[in-house]
């Protein structure tokens, strides 16, 4: 409940406040000083079990609600929000020699994405307000797709080469979509504004503090999956940097609960185009404004808002960052399909192509307990891979046609 949370520590200064002094951002650094949420755990034990967690039937993540910061009137969400899977991917284990592989498909939340973890929480805390994000895609589909369960009003701010099929998703919700004539940066600055001017609710996770506090549920999720015995490794791709600082909070939260016994190696992967979290992270830990390029717009982000955090939790676990082409992702996205039947989008099999990386490199072991995060389904950027994805065989309806099929599939009649 929202009363286990103890304070907000700013990641920029270390300033603590209250969390009723503070509406989103640390007020003495601006918009990058992004606010960590802290709890008072001694409090959330009692409520936090295993033996709690083990009679609970609710997969979804409301079984996590004593670690969320959620106002005491909210409800269940009318949407059945996470307890997605975590496959054991037996082919690709054997095409890779990876026996202790498995890949956490978030791409089965309901707008096919792991934004809706963060979205739950926006929604909950809006209290009945319009609710506003700026987005590439996914945060945008996912919030506007809870906003329609829930009635809420909802406006969304895209760069103007947002995929087609996101802008879709969120038009037949019933959101009013902008187009930015800009970056990414240029509405999530734009979505502040508007914010402040109109009293929205704003949902931007590497702005509003209780964000990522959603989006540890995956990580949250992992642990238990895995009998609460933590992986080595989880691959996450990274863009802002809020989907890897959730992670990395889920599993602090049960290593101070005493439910775990350590923590995993987290590794961020980027695009090469898009790098700023990566070169912080191999350098003196300062994230630097860089140009964003590349297909996996799930990723894209030349100034990560919550690149500050990301840094500090990603070190904490011991992990690194790494980059990989657009090359190299699209191949990983056409090989993870075929060998595992998940279908993600470019962002989220960005995780794939960095563990290639990281095995080519030494830096990962085939022995290792290793987790691949997918982020979201293939489905919504299906323009990205359409011509790399193969040829359709056109064929006529009689024995001609059927002639054609054993010549190209090798089969008799």
């Amino acid at each position: 409940m929202s009363e286990y949370v103890s304070y907000f520590e700013c990641v920029l200064c270390g300033k603590r406040y209250e969390p009723a002094a503070v509406s989103y951002v640390c007020p003495a650094c601006g918009s990058l000083g992004v606010l960590m949420v802290h709890y008072d755990y001694e409090r959330i034990t009692p409520h936090f079990t295993r033996a709690q967690l083990a009679e609970n039937r609710d997969p979804t993540v409301w079984r996590y609600r004593a670690l969320l910061p959620l106002p005491d009137e909210a409800t269940e969400p009318p949407l059945a929000i996470g307890g997605t899977p975590l496959y054991p991917v037996q082919r690709l284990r054997a095409h890779l020699r990876m026996p202790r592989l498995w890949l956490k498909d978030d791409s089965r939340n309901p707008s096919a994405s792991l934004k809706d973890r963060a979205s739950m929480i926006a929604i909950a805390r809006a209290r009945g307000r319009t609710v506003t994000c700026a987005s590439t895609g996914n945060a945008a589909s996912s919030l506007a797709v809870q906003a329609a369960a829930a009635g809420l009003p909802c406006v969304i701010f895209v760069p103007r080469n947002a995929p087609r099929a996101k802008i879709v998703q969120l038009l037949m919700c019933g959101a009013v979509v902008f187009a930015v004539r800009g970056s990414y940066d240029d509405a999530f600055d734009l979505c502040i504004t508007a914010c402040e001017r109109f009293g929205w609710y704003n949902r931007n996770t590497g702005y509003n503090p209780y964000l990522v506090e959603g989006k540890k549920t995956a990580g949250l999720e992992i642990a238990e999956q895995l009998g609460w015995e933590p992986p080595d490794t989880i691959l996450v791709p990274t863009g802002d940097g809020c989907i890897i600082s959730g992670v990395y909070r889920g599993f602090e939260d049960l290593l101070r609960l005493g439910l775990i016994e350590r923590l995993p190696r987290l590794i961020a992967v980027q695009a090469s185009g898009s790098p700023a979290l990566a070169r912080a992270l191999e350098g003196d830990g300062i994230v630097r404004a860089c140009e964003a390029a590349t297909i996996a717009d799930g990723i894209s982000v030349g100034l990560p808002r919550n690149g500050a955090m990301a840094v500090r939790c990603v070190r904490a676990s011991g992990g690194c960052g790494v980059t990989v082409t657009d090359e190299e992702i699209v191949e990983a996205e056409k090989s993870l399909a075929r060998l595992t039947g998940v279908f993600a989008e470019p962002s989220g099999a960005a995780s794939y192509a960095g563990l290639l990386r990281l095995l080519e490199e030494g830096r990962i072991t085939r022995d290792e307990r290793v987790v691949l995060l997918i982020t979201g389904s293939g489905l919504k950027s299906v323009d990205a891979v359409a011509e790399t994805a193969g040829k359709v065989i056109p064929i006529a309806p009689d024995e001609a046609g059927l002639e054609v099929v054993a010549s190209k599939l090798s089969v008799g009649g």
